[in-house]
């Protein structure tokens, strides 16, 4: 977000709406929106919340400038009343939402905004944009790190990002979901996420010989040797004249990388002729076009890999480049009394879980992991221990109970009347956080082809107050 007032960056309805609200005497009104999504990329078994903090940035800096209100004027369909409120516009909503890095799943509340109707309907455009776009990125990035089974993976899709900001952001997202760094520089200045890169292939075709190359690049670089093998012909030169570089300077840190051609062959090969030649300790990167079943496929076949550097196919999300979340009315509020609000559809994944609710996630307490997680309405008794009556949607038994289990709530406090009261942890701490969550799981939920259900289940009191307004609508 970097301080840009991007306060404009919104769908045009919602300023019709907001100035319609405005006239009407209804921009006070309180409402109750949710933030959530429908399905999980690629068919996966989870997704990771990424995006919190940009949006904290954003709502920070809410406001309309004089240009801002010049340019709605122009457009000769807002009252001038209105205008005159923008003028002195402050977000003063309370915001709720689950922290960067957490597992989520499909129909569960991530984000929830109570608020004057302007307001609250207003931030829908960049709620979206900017929880929908990192928790993609995020969700990838983490599909990929599992997939490389405990090896390093490096970000590199700088170059094929759709803009500058999806780059920025769409790096500290892959970095919360796992990766170990970037080959973004801006990235590390303003995140502190690790910025990585040696060489192009331009670095080895600007000189009269590959070995050439490498020899300046091993002077400049003790440190970091890490010399792209595959500008001509990998095991007939690449390699050969990087071990004749590894012998001479002994370099501290050395690697070869390849970005080309057959990589499981190239790298079984190419260990076999760093390790006959002394340099066990050489470790190989590849890169080019990966993504996680590629890998995974590589390193069943044997391949002989220390780090991935993965770029376009991550910071696109190429397999599936959109993260269906939505943003629905829940509740509004009449004389201080919540007035629960639900969208019905001939589509079953559309009706919403209507007002306002709280999500508990359930831990076993012997195995310590998760099972399920519980949407319940806000001023429920929280989930307890020990019989507690629970309904999948999904199931023709709908009625169960659950025992021996602990509960966490999901949403945490973000603002309170338009004031921060969250802090985002440091992105290291939400890398931590995420990476344990993850390890939270089930691994069935983990698989990437027809992974178990995570259950998210409704409490009782949700589910007969959805059933009766589903029946007044019938």
């Amino acid at each position: 977000m970097n301080g840009e007032n991007l306060t404009m960056l919104t769908d045009f309805y919602e300023l019709t709406m907001a100035n319609g609200y405005y006239l009407q005497g209804a921009g006070e009104q309180i409402a109750y929106f949710d933030l959530f999504y429908r399905k999980n990329p690629e068919e996966g078994g989870l997704a990771i919340m990424a995006g919190l903090q940009p949006l904290m940035e954003y709502l920070q800096a809410l406001s309309f400038t004089e240009e801002d209100i010049s340019y709605l004027r122009s457009r000769n369909i807002f009252d001038e009343r209105f205008l005159d409120y923008l003028k002195n516009f402050r977000f003063s909503c309370d915001v709720w939402g689950v922290p960067e890095g957490t597992p989520i799943f499909p129909g569960e509340p991530i984000l929830t905004v109570r608020g004057p109707v302007v307001q609250a309907q207003f931030i829908e455009t960049m709620a979206l944009l900017l929880i929908n776009h990192q928790s993609l990125i995020a969700t990838k990035a983490n599909r990929i790190v599992r997939s490389a089974g405990g090896r390093s993976v490096m970000e590199f899709g700088a170059r094929r990002a759709h803009g500058a900001s999806a780059s920025i952001l769409g790096a500290r997202a892959a970095y919360i979901g796992g990766c170990d760094g970037t080959s973004c520089t801006i990235v590390e200045q303003r995140y502190g996420i690790p910025a990585m890169g040696t060489m192009a292939h331009s670095w080895v075709q600007l000189f009269d010989s590959e070995y050439e190359a490498f020899d300046k690049y091993a002077q400049l670089y003790p440190g970091n040797c890490t010399l792209l093998v595959d500008t001509y012909d990998v095991l007939k030169a690449g390699i050969p004249n990087a071990i004749r570089i590894f012998d001479k300077y002994r370099p501290r840190g050395k690697g070869i990388r390849i970005d080309s051609g057959d990589i499981t062959y190239l790298t079984k090969n190419a260990r076999k002729m760093l390790d006959e030649a002394g340099h066990a300790d050489c470790k190989i990167v590849v890169s080019n076009s990966l993504d996680e079943y590629l890998i995974r496929d590589m390193l069943l076949q044997g391949a002989c890999i220390d780090s991935f550097g993965v770029g376009e196919r991550m910071i696109t999300a190429k397999a599936e480049p959109v993260f269906g979340g939505v943003y629905k009315l829940v509740a509004s509020e009449e004389e201080g009394v919540v007035v629960p609000k639900i969208k019905v559809s001939e589509n079953v994944e559309k009706i919403t879980n209507p007002g306002y609710k709280k999500v508990y996630r359930l831990y076993d307490k012997d195995t310590k992991q998760a099972f399920a997680d519980v949407i319940a309405l806000a001023d429920e008794i929280p989930p307890s221990g020990e019989d507690y009556p629970i309904v999948d949607p999904y199931s023709t038994k709908k009625y169960k109970k659950l025992n021996n289990f602990e509960a966490r709530e999901l949403l945490v406090p973000i603002f309170r009347k338009g004031q921060p009261v969250y802090t985002s942890p440091d992105v290291k701490e939400i890398r931590s956080y995420c990476l344990q969550n993850i390890a939270d799981l089930w691994e069935e939920i983990l698989r990437f082809e027809n992974p178990h259900r995570y259950y998210v289940d409704l409490s009782v009191p949700l589910w007969d107050l959805k059933t009766r307004l589903l029946e007044a609508y019938a």
